[in-house]
């Protein structure tokens, strides 16, 4: 939503010739106009290249504890 936001800032209204009436662009138009990737798959590809590295690296570590959802051990009460 942000993001199509500033699009919209940088890719003013669209002027129609005909009618000489302004209107807005749809999002499609918006994502045709900007070439870049979509950002929630960018995110999403960072995440499981993320994993991949996490799971090479060997039960010891914490990453991956959190990684396979078994860590060990108590939380601390209150605030930390």
């Amino acid at each position: 939503m942000y993001e199509n936001r500033l699009l919209r800032g940088i890719f003013e209204p669209e002027r129609n010739e005909l009618t000489e009436e302004w209107r807005r662009l749809y999002n499609e138009e918006l994502n045709d106009l900007h070439t870049s990737p979509n950002i929630i798959l960018v995110i999403q590809s960072k995440i499981i290249r993320w994993a991949g590295h996490v799971a090479r690296m060997g039960a010891r570590t914490r990453a991956y504890r959190v990684l396979v959802g078994k860590p060990e051990g108590k939380r601390p009460l209150g605030r930390t």
